[in-house]
C-alpha cells in the first residue's frame, strides 16, 4: 500500500521496486553505510559480513528457483560446490577473476541443466529426491575423478583474484567483491518478477496444467528454472572458493542445503525481500549462539566442544520453527505489515 499523493505518469515508474523519495533515500544511507564498514570495522566482522553475502547470492537463487517456479531443491550446496570447484580450476590455470566468475556461473547453470531434465517431468516428494541425488552425487563424482583434474578427497588450492593488478584476495578485497555481487544478485531478482520469463515462473508455480494451457512451455521453464536458480550459486560458489583460498568436497554438505532453504523459508518464500530477511536472521542467530557457546567453553564447564556445538545447533533449530509457528509466510510478511501500518500511520488500519 502506497502513501496518499504517490502518483505516476508511466508504467515503468509505477512498476518501479524503490517508489517513493523516501525509501530511496533510506536504501543510498544503506549502501553508504556498507560501503564504509570496512573503514570502521573489525577484521572478524568484515568475514563474516563476507559470508553474509555469498549466502545471500545463493539463497536469491533458491528464491528464483523454488520461490518464484515452485521447483524444490535441495542441492543448492552442491552448485555452490561446482563454482567453487571451477573456479580453483580455472584460477591455477592462470584465467584472470573477470571471466572467472562468469565462467563459474555457466559451468554451474550447465551442471543444474542434467537434474532439470528429470527434475521436469516430476513434483513433489519426487522431485525433492531428485535434487537430493544431485547432492549426492556431487562429492561422489569429485571423488571418483583423477586427482590431478579437481584434487579429490586433498582437494583444491585457489589462487587469490587479481583485476587489472590490484590484489582482491585481501579480507577487504573479497568483502566488496562480495558486496557488488550480492547488490546485483538482489537487483536481478527484484527485477527478474517483473520480466516475462519471471511471470512465466509465477505461472508454473500456481499450475503448470493452466500455464500449459495458456502456450508457457512448462517443461522449459522448469529448466530455467534450475538453469537460473544455479547461476547465482555458481557465482556465491565462486567468491566463496576466492574468500577459503582451498576448496575441498566437505564444505559442501546436504547440511549447508538445508541451511539455505531454511534461510528462504524464514525469510519468506513469496517475496524477493525474504532472501535478506532469513539471511540476517539466520546469520545473526548462528554467531549469538556461537559467541555463547565459545563463553560456556572458555568459562569451564566441562562441556566438551561436540555437546556444545550440538546443543546451538538445537537452539538455531527451535530458532527457526519458532519463526515458522508463528509466522509461516515469512520475515517479509512482517516486515510489509510494518511498513504498511507505518505508512498509514495515525489513522487505523481497519
Amino acid at each position: 500500500m502506497r502513501p496518499t499523493g504517490i502518483w505516476f505518469s508511466s508504467f515503468a515508474a509505477e512498476a518501479r521496486t524503490l517508489d517513493t523519495r523516501r525509501s530511496r533515500i533510506w536504501l543510498a544511507i544503506g549502501l553508504a553505510a556498507l560501503v564504509v564498514l570496512p573503514l570502521a570495522g573489525a577484521p572478524r566482522l568484515i568475514g563474516e559480513m563476507t559470508n553474509l553475502y555469498i549466502s545471500l547470492i545463493a539463497v536469491c537463487g533458491l528464491y528464483v528457483t523454488v520461490g518464484m517456479a515452485g521447483q524444490i531443491n535441495i542441492a543448492q550446496s552442491a552448485f555452490v560446490g561446482v563454482g567453487a570447484f571451477t573456479t580453483a580450476k580455472l584460477s591455477n590455470l592462470g584465467v584472470p577473476v573477470w571471466i572467472v566468475i562468469p565462467a563459474a556461473a555457466l559451468v554451474t547453470g550447465g551442471f543444474s541443466v542434467l537434474f532439470a531434465l528429470p527434475a521436469a517431468r516430476v513434483k513433489g516428494f519426487y522431485l525433492a529426491l531428485t535434487t537430493l541425488a544431485a547432492q549426492v552425487m556431487f562429492p561422489i563424482v569429485i571423488l571418483a575423478l583423477p586427482m590431478s583434474w579437481l584434487g579429490g578427497l586433498v582437494g583444491m588450492p585457489v589462487m587469490p583474484p587479481m583485476l587489472f593488478g590490484l590484489n582482491l584476495g585481501t579480507p577487504t578485497g573479497l568483502y566488496f567483491l562480495g558486496l557488488i555481487f550480492a547488490a546485483l544478485a538482489v537487483w536481478t531478482t527484484y527485477n527478474l518478477q517483473a520480466s516475462r520469463i519471471g511471470r512465466a515462473f509465477r505461472a508454473v508455480h500456481d499450475n503448470d496444467s493452466a500455464a500449459g494451457v495458456m502456450g508457457i512451455p512448462v517443461t522449459r521453464i522448469k529448466i530455467e528454472a534450475f538453469f537460473a536458480g544455479a547461476l547465482y550459486a555458481g557465482v556465491a560458489g565462486a567468491i566463496l572458493a576466492y574468500m577459503l583460498q582451498f576448496v575441498t568436497v566437505s564444505s559442501f554438505t546436504l547440511f549447508a542445503s538445508v541451511w539455505y532453504l531454511g534461510m528462504l523459508i524464514v525469510g519468506g518464500l513469496h517475496s524477493p525481500l525474504g532472501p535478506i530477511l532469513g539471511v540476517v536472521f539466520v546469520t545473526l542467530a548462528q554467531d549469538g549462539l556461537h559467541n555463547i557457546g565459545n563463553a560456556i567453553l572458555q568459562s569451564g564447564s566441562g562441556l566438551g566442544g561436540g555437546a556444545v556445538f550440538a546443543a546451538s545447533s538445537v537452539v538455531l533449530g527451535l530458532c527457526i520453527l519458532a519463526a515458522l509457528i508463528f509466522e509461516p509466510r515469512g520475515l517479509a510478511h512482517i516486515w510489509h505489515q510494518l511498513m504498511t501500518a507505518f505508512r498509514l500511520w495515525p489513522f487505523p488500519q481497519n
